[in-house]
């Protein structure tokens, strides 16, 4: 990774008795003020802990929902507080308290910050209730800067955009440093992207094409093979000829797709798409179904809502004999159990090839790993929805580019 770490500060001088501003993700899910999934928390709790560990005093910023700048109570971070001692005291064993703030920036701000202690935690209330955090304002980046002598950016799942808080700040801070699951994500992910092992394989699902092209077009200079599944699959076999019934297709997105498919035989990428097809004659759980292979035209009143068994076995194939697999997106609608079948038998075998590197990324194909079961055999799942996607879109990350060089 081209930008410091907080591993590449020096504890004594830059941390011990220093405060430091950490920029989390805890957009977390919370229902009737209990916390839903802490899984975004948990993850940044290795940066919390170093800080910690170090003496440092440390400051936490992080957006929650889109308040459109202001304060809106059900946005509040104060009900992170006590869940946040809570897993400090029982999965790091610290015994720390965590002060909270009403405000991020102004005097209550400024003075908690100043009173904190080395080893303490201070919680800053959401940065979305200012409108200055979403338009990158200077003068409103210079008053958080001011909270602070080192800042570190761990919230990798905001690092698509260029706000006060991930990119503004660095500009009015001398030292901005990466946390342990921001390098974690990038080391990863820049290591799939720019130094796989081989084979390298992408599997690519979701609804639509012109969400996933991008990617897609990224992934053609650097992949062996690229899976494609999901209603975006329908678009492509649309762009070969084949009539797919009721079946999502992109009727404008035809010569994107016909000019990926050239691209994938010009590259020598091997393009799979699915070969048989779970037929339903709607779009609702009850829905009467069918396997329907071959090329020939779909049933005119039938849509393709998951992936048949010969696609399994194909997609599985090439899964297994990967080196770097990295999967963005479900190969149906796996929300409802009859078409999860697919996106589970996918997961299972990115799980079981165990000489693989395997980065799940996109918030569809976390939950989709997560609802297999097979989540702890993953090597890397991404934080980061719009993020990873961008990302693998070879884009620049606004929140990593501002962080110092090493």
């Amino acid at each position: 990774m081209p930008k410091l770490s907080i591993r590449d500060l020096n504890p004594s001088t830059q941390l011990t008795d220093k405060r430091v501003l950490i920029r989390v993700d805890f957009n977390v899910p919370i229902r009737d003020g209990i916390i839903t999934d802490d899984t975004r928390i948990r993850e940044t709790l290795p940066t919390i802990e170093y800080a910690l560990r170090h003496r440092a005093k440390v400051i936490l910023c992080s957006h929650l929902g889109r308040p459109k700048g202001k304060p809106v109570e059900s946005m509040s971070l104060r009900p992170l507080v006590d869940h946040l001692r809570s897993l400090l005291d029982h999965v790091l064993g610290l015994d720390e308290n965590v002060a909270f703030s009403p405000d991020c920036v102004g005097p209550i701000a400024s003075e908690l910050s100043a009173n904190l202690e080395s080893g303490q935690t201070l919680l800053l209330e959401n940065l979305r209730f200012h409108p200055e955090e979403e338009a990158n304002d200077p003068a409103f980046a210079k008053k958080l800067a001011s909270l602070c002598d080192i800042y570190v950016n761990d919230a990798f799942g905001s690092a698509h955009r260029a706000h006060a808080s991930t990119e503004g700040i660095t500009h009015f801070v001398k030292t901005s440093v990466a946390g342990l699951l921001m390098e974690k994500e990038l080391n990863y992910m820049g290591k799939a992207l720019t130094a796989p092992d081989k084979p390298f394989v992408a599997i690519i699902g979701g609804a639509k094409v012109s969400d996933k092209i991008q990617v897609i077009d990224n992934l053609l200079d650097k992949a062996d093979a690229i899976i494609i599944g999901g209603g975006m699959a329908y678009t492509f076999l649309n762009a070969q000829g084949q009539s797919t019934g009721k079946s999502l297709v992109e009727t404008d997105k035809l010569d994107i797709a016909k000019a990926a498919l050239a691209k994938a035989t010009t590259k020598g990428v091997r393009f799979l798409l699915p070969i048989d097809h779970v037929l339903a004659d709607k779009f609702a759980p009850d829905a009467r179904t069918q396997i329907f292979s071959g090329t020939d035209a779909f049933p005119a009143d039938m849509m393709a809502l998951d992936i048949g068994p010969a696609s399994i076995d194909l997609f599985t194939k090439e899964i297994d004999d990967a080196r770097t697999i990295i999967w963005n997106g479900p190969m149906g609608v796996f929300e409802m159990p009859a078409f999860a079948h697919g996106t589970n038998a996918i997961a299972k075998a990115v799980a079981h090839n165990h000489d693989a590197t395997t980065i799940v990324g996109g918030g569809d194909s976390v939950a989709a790993i997560q609802q297999s079961g097979f989540a702890d055999k993953i090597t890397h799942i991404s934080t980061g929805g719009g993020a990873s996607l961008e990302f693998l879109e070879g884009k620049t990350l606004p929140g990593v580019a501002a962080l110092t060089d090493k």
